[in-house]
């Protein structure tokens, strides 16, 4: 199990909340005091929380299931790109783009359509088109690839979706809530925790709280993820060998019997 390091969530400085005045009561249970009129999150209960959605996330793994992590704020971008490219999972760093879970069928569209450019592109199909020509189609492959780049090879809506700043992704976490699929979010004293399924209470703008959940979500979904192909790669129980009942009737031979029949006459 990936551990949990109430230290370096300090260090990090994920207990630090928002202002008193900017605050969501729902966050109460979450809220430890106040300093200088700022929130001071829990840690223990933070360290419960953040314990508990990195089972799941591992589990998910463990499944091979569909993991999508979203992180569009601009201390979280990078290394959202960086993990789930790391992990081998699906990502959304730049925009959120509205009917991602709703209408996924127009998503599928633009990700063949993508597909399907690179493929021309590589096979030098567009070498007959003009200058400008080529100038349009590299912009446009390069547009999907910023949207859509990281959803790529996505066949189906995800069955987990990691969400950084729940604030800011108001939009994901109603499409999500509607298409039924859960949610693990970073919820700052701003926000409504009832928005995700596991929230993770605690700072969502320092960088370096950021990055080390961050690193802890990719270890949960790396250790999920052997832990799959241990199971497959081990041997099967061989079947233990079926004794004959008592009393059951076994085939004798034919000499056999003769030799039985002999014995008898003799005595």
């Amino acid at each position: 199990m990936t551990e949990v390091s109430a230290q370096k969530l300090i260090e990090s400085g994920a207990h630090y909340g928002h202002q008193t005045r900017r605050w969501n009561p729902k966050m109460a249970k979450y809220i430890h005091s106040h300093v200088d009129g700022v929130h001071i999150f829990d840690l223990i209960k933070t360290k419960k929380a953040l314990e508990e959605a990195l089972k799941v996330i591992s589990k998910v793994a463990s499944e091979k299931k569909n993991i999508l992590i979203l992180g569009t704020k601009k201390q979280a971008k990078e290394k959202v790109a960086e993990i789930a490219q790391r992990t081998q999972v699906f990502y959304v760093n730049e925009r959120w783009l509205g009917g991602t879970l709703s209408n996924f069928s127009q998503i599928k569209k633009s990700l063949n359509k993508l597909n399907t450019m690179r493929d021309k592109l590589a096979a030098g199909e567009y070498k007959k088109f003009t200058k400008k020509e080529r100038l349009l189609i590299e912009r446009e492959i390069a547009r999907l690839e910023r949207f859509f780049g990281g959803l790529y090879g996505m066949e189906k809506t995800p069955d987990l979706i990691i969400i950084i700043d729940l604030k800011r992704e108001q939009g994901a976490i109603k499409e999500a809530r509607t298409a039924g699929v859960e949610t693990v979010g970073i919820v700052d004293t701003n926000c409504d925790p009832d928005g995700v399924t596991y929230p993770i209470p605690m700072n969502d703008d320092a960088t370096r709280a950021l990055d080390y959940v961050l690193d802890l979500i990719a270890e949960a979904i790396t250790e999920g993820k052997n832990n799959s192909k241990k199971l497959e790669a081990k041997p099967e129980t061989p079947q233990k060998q079926v004794k004959v009942a008592k009393g059951k009737n076994i085939k004798t031979s034919p000499r056999k019997v003769k030799e039985k029949k002999s014995k008898v006459s003799k005595k």
